[in-house]
This record gives structure tokens, C-alpha cells and sequence, in this order.
């Protein structure tokens, strides 16, 4: 399989960055939308940040607005409303799909290595969250419903 850290993405500003950048780190891929239920989620997503960030973990976010419009903003709105709402320091990509077929590669490989409930490979929501290990495969998929708290003892287990 494909590790996570060998495929590239867009950051927000438009340009490539190669996650490769992450390799050997402890990461959490997550489906963000700043009009969603699940929206203030972004406050657990940036204590895990800052709780474990000096141990080798990274949260990183990618806003999508395939489910419901709820990510309907540009680069520069998604990141005021990251910074001014929620203070998030966390990597905050561009804007991609997750489903169909213009799901950015790294959502695609995601799913591969993490089917859903019953082996269902779409994402049904944001905040899908996706536990990448060390060595870049990914460790578990989380529900949107999964509270970023309830995940920092896998998160203590690989790092």
C-alpha cells in the first residue's frame, strides 16, 4: 500500500506541498467544514494538536464542502474562521472532494486502507477522521461523531 506520506496535496495558499514533510510522524487526516454540527470539533482537533505536536503528531485538515455546502468559503475565509474562532494552529490544506471521482488522491488512498462500516469506502460526513502511524499506512478510521478526545489514547498507543 501506499504510505500517506508519499503523495502530495494542495496547501491553502495553492501550492504543493509533499507530506512527505510528515514522514515519521503520527497524523490525523480529517474532512473539516466550518458550517457544520460537528464544527466545534476544531476545538478537540487543536488540543490534540497541541498536546502531542512535540511527540511527533500532527492533525491536519482538509475543508471539503461535499456534504450539505457546509464548507462554502474561500482559502483566505476557511483560515479567519480557523484562526479567529477556534485558534487553530494546525495545517489547514485547500479545499478538496473526498468522494466521486475528483476525491483528491490522499482521501482516495484513506479509504483504500480504511473502508467504512461494513466495507463501505465513501465518506459519509465531515470530520471523518483517518489515525496515520508512523510509517505513513493508516491505523484506524474514526466517525464524525468520534469526539477528538476519545481518540488520544490510540494516539498515546503509537506514539
Amino acid at each position: 500500500m501506499t504510505a500517506i506520506t508519499d503523495l502530495h496535496v494542495k496547501a491553502a495558499d495553492g501550492g504543493d506541498t509533499d507530506l512527505g514533510t510528515y514522514a515519521g510522524k503520527v497524523l490525523l487526516v480529517v474532512n473539516v467544514a466550518s458550517k457544520c454540527g460537528f464544527t466545534p470539533q476544531y476545538e478537540g482537533l487543536e488540543a490534540l494538536h497541541r498536546r502531542f505536536a512535540d511527540r511527533g503528531f500532527e492533525v491536519l485538515g482538509f475543508p471539503c464542502n461535499q456534504f450539505g455546502a457546509q464548507e462554502p468559503g474561500d482559502a483566505a475565509e476557511i483560515a479567519n474562521f480557523c484562526s479567529t474562532t477556534y485558534d487553530v494552529t494546525f495545517p489547514v490544506f485547500a479545499k478538496i472532494e473526498v468522494n466521486g471521482s475528483d476525491a483528491d488522491p490522499l482521501f482516495a488512498e484513506l479509504k483504500k486502507q480504511a473502508p467504512g462500516f461494513l466495507g463501505t469506502t465513501g465518506i459519509k460526513w465531515n470530520f471523518t477522521k483517518f489515525l496515520v502511524g508512523r510509517d505513513g499506512q493508516v491505523v484506524e478510521r474514526y466517525a464524525p461523531t468520534t469526539k477528538p478526545e476519545d481518540i488520544a489514547a490510540d494516539i498515546e498507543k503509537l506514539l
